[in-house]
C-alpha cells in the first residue's frame, strides 16, 4: 500500500465513515460496560488534533465512537499487535500510514493540511500498543501542534485491554474514556538539536495531560509514584527505532 496522496479534501468518506462510527459505539456498548466522563469538554469544531493513550488495539475505534467529529488519522502502515481479522477497519476507514521509525513526511503533510482546513487529527503520541502505560511520545505528534498551532483534545482510554478477555469468561469489561480540557497551542522556533529538544518537551506536556486522565497504576513514565515510574522503565524503548520504509515495502 503505498503512502496517501499530500491532497485531500476535508471531511471525506463521511456516508462511510458515519456508519462505522454508530457500529463502534452501539459495539462497545454491548460488548462492555462504557463510560464517559468530560464530553461537555470536546470542541464542536476543529481544527483540533485528538490525543489519546495507546494500550490495545481497539483504541482507534473506540475513539472513532466517541467522537462528534469526522476523524481523520495518523496509524502504522504496520498493525503487529492487531488480530489479522481487525487488519481490514482502519484500511476502510481510510488513514495517513506512518512508517514507524522514518519520517513519514508525506503522511506529516497530508494531516497538517487537514489541520490547514479546520479538520480534526487523531494520533496517537506513542506511536504504538507495545505496552500498558504510558511512554514519551515520539515526535510526530509535537511537530504537527508547533507546525499548525491547532489546539489538543487529550483522551485516556482505561480498560480496553481487558475486553475480550472478560468476553471469554462471559463478563463484560468496564470501559472508560475521560476526556479532558483542550490545552494548546505551542510553538518552536528553533533549529537542529535545539528543535528536537523543543519538539519533546512538547511531547511531555501532551503526555502528561493524557496521564491524567489515567489511574495512577497506567501513567508508566509521567506517574507521580517513584516506584512506578521505576517499574516502566525499559517500556520507552521504542521497538521500530531502527527500521526504515524498505523494511515495510519488503
Amino acid at each position: 500500500m503505498s503512502e496517501t496522496p499530500v491532497k485531500l479534501p476535508y471531511p471525506r468518506r463521511r456516508a462511510l465513515r458515519a456508519v462505522m462510527s454508530s457500529m463502534s459505539r452501539a459495539s462497545f456498548s454491548l460488548l462492555s460496560d462504557l463510560n464517559i466522563i468530560g464530553l461537555e469538554n470536546a470542541p464542536t469544531k476543529g481544527p483540533l488534533i485528538v490525543v489519546a493513550n495507546h494500550f490495545s488495539f481497539l483504541d482507534p475505534a473506540l475513539m472513532v465512537g466517541v467522537s462528534r467529529w469526522p476523524l481523520e488519522f495518523l496509524g502504522g502502515f504496520n498493525m503487529p499487535n492487531a488480530p489479522a481479522f481487525v487488519t481490514w477497519i482502519p484500511k476502510i476507514w481510510g488513514y495517513f500510514p506512518v512508517f514507524r521509525g522514518t519520517s513519514s513526511r508525506r503522511a506529516l503533510k497530508a494531516a497538517e493540511r487537514v489541520l490547514g482546513q479546520g479538520g480534526v487529527l487523531g494520533i496517537y503520541p506513542e506511536a504504538g500498543s507495545w505496552a500498558k502505560v504510558l511512554r514519551p511520545a515520539r515526535p510526530g505528534t509535537a511537530w504537527l501542534a508547533a507546525r499548525t498551532g491547532a489546539p489538543i483534545l487529550p483522551m485516556g482510554f482505561d480498560g480496553l485491554p481487558n475486553v475480550f478477555e472478560r468476553l471469554r469468561h462471559g463478563k463484560r469489561a468496564k470501559v472508560t474514556v475521560r476526556i479532558g480540557k483542550v490545552f494548546g497551542p505551542f510553538e518552536s522556533h528553533a533549529k537542529g538539536r535545539e528543535r528536537r529538544k523543543e519538539l519533546d518537551e512538547i511531547g511531555h506536556a501532551i503526555m502528561r495531560h493524557i496521564a491524567e486522565l489515567l489511574p495512577e497504576d497506567q501513567r508508566g513514565h509521567y506517574s507521580s509514584d517513584p516506584a512506578i515510574r521505576e517499574a516502566a522503565q525499559g517500556t520507552e524503548i521504542y521497538p521500530w527505532a531502527d527500521a526504515t520504509e524498505t523494511d515495510f515495502h519488503a
